[in-house]
């Protein structure tokens, strides 16, 4: 059986581009295409078809047909060959898509939906899923330019996951991928002296090759496993947020794992994707980890 990219619906401009970029997704993986939209009105007892006094064609149930069906001919337009469904769900977005994510190998949502309020740059919709989903969530933002995929790397157990997926992606793109590890001084674990008296400074350079080392570590075994993938290694002494969204500038996709090396136990989504999901240039794809490489 063929895998499944699911794409969140709710009739919004974001929304359609993201079935757009989730059709060649789909087309790229040889996967089927869902279009999802979480109907939450018969929850709340809301009368679901026409008014008596207005026309037939109106109502709640029937403008959810239109919008799906707008949808699913946006994505069979994108992508002729994948196959597509569509699914209307009883419930709130946040708890329907996260259900799908479980049986997905991808879920695409959009930037922002009908419920956003204004200035609010990512809905919460996509930055629950980006924390709470079963897989990858690719959440599309402004228009990607005809660049690279960005890897943000940190060396951390939790990254495996989204060094694997960029990749993957890369090579389904037949792209470059730009790997991307920005570092400072207070990011960057302060060694244990072996006696009282070692210094705790480092020879001038030293940090910047230990840094680099942990890129190339990083991505060890992947080379092999994607040889056609063009890669690009690049170390970067700053901010890790703001060099990944002047990076974003020039990417078509950036991916990030949820959490890295630094977040505190228990939060589900790190700073510096959330501050992707929010500021990055380019649509953006949240991989949560494990530690455990599949």
């Amino acid at each position: 059986m063929s895998g499944l990219v699911v794409v969140g619906v709710d009739g919004s401009a974001s929304s359609l581009a993201a079935v757009e970029v989730a059709a060649r997704e789909a087309m790229l993986r040889g996967a089927r295409l869902r279009v999802v939209h979480a109907f939450i009105w018969p929850a709340m007892h809301v009368p679901l078809g026409p008014s008596p006094l207005g026309p037939p064609e109106g109502g709640l149930r029937n403008m959810v047909e239109r919008l799906l069906a707008e949808a699913v001919e946006r994505a069979s337009a994108v992508a002729p060959e994948v196959d597509v469904d569509h699914a209307v769900v009883t419930g709130e977005p946040l708890t329907v898509l996260e259900a799908q994510s479980t049986s997905a190998e991808l879920v695409v949502v959009g930037s922002r939906g009908m419920g956003g309020f204004v200035g609010l740059l990512m809905g919460s919709t996509a930055v629950h899923l980006a924390a709470h989903g079963r897989c990858p969530v690719l959440a599309v933002r402004e228009p990607a330019a005809d660049g690279p995929i960005v890897l943000a790397v940190d060396g951390s157990a939790a990254g495996e996951r989204a060094v694997d997926f960029a990749f993957a992606e890369a090579a389904l793109r037949n792209v470059p991928l730009l790997a991307l590890h920005a570092w400072t001084t207070w990011n960057t674990p302060m060694p244990v002296p072996q006696d009282a008296s070692a210094p705790y400074a480092k020879p001038p350079g030293a940090l910047a090759g230990e840094e680099e080392c942990l890129l190339y570590e990083a991505l060890a075994g992947r080379r092999e496993q994607y040889p056609d993938v063009v890669v690009q290694h690049k170390t970067v002494r700053g901010r890790t947020r703001e060099t990944l969204i002047e990076a974003s500038r020039s990417a078509q996709l950036v991916v990030v794992g949820a959490r890295g090396r630094g977040g505190f136990a228990g939060l589900l989504l790190g700073s510096v994707s959330h501050a992707l999901l929010y500021h990055a240039h380019c649509p953006v794809a949240v991989v949560r980890g494990t530690g455990v490489r599949h």
